[in-house]
């Protein structure tokens, strides 16, 4: 792991971790990387990404997760909409989880005979 994955992000964790939810959450850092987006607009982009649904209580509950970490801001709302944004350590964090994961997915391709060349 590099040395930015072993500094302390927000509450404490090691940079890079995602906690036992890690899943709703790369789905929805993933969403806010290239920009702002609501609620709503974060399901409907999670859904065309993954093929899978994401239902609110699972989307609200990582949204307050991510940013009680600070990995995420709101900001002021839009109508009856509330945008969430990235931050600085919630981009950090995202590369050091989309580096990990190609890293796994290389040693798997591999160990099946398929690495990309």
């Amino acid at each position: 792991m590099d040395q930015a994955a072993n500094e302390l992000g927000g509450a404490g964790q090691p940079l890079g971790e995602l906690g036992r939810f890690a899943e709703p959450a790369l789905y929805i850092l993933v969403s806010l990387s290239d920009g702002p987006k609501h609620g709503y607009a974060i399901m409907t982009d999670v859904e065309a990404t993954t093929g899978s649904p994401m239902r609110p209580g699972t989307l609200y509950g990582a949204l307050a997760r991510l940013e009680r970490r600070g990995l995420i801001e709101a900001l002021e709302p839009e109508d009856r909409r509330r945008p969430y944004r990235l931050t600085a350590l919630g981009a950090t964090t995202l590369q050091v989880q989309l580096d990990h994961l190609r890293a796994f997915a290389q040693a798997g391709l591999k160990r099946l005979g398929r690495a990309p060349s």
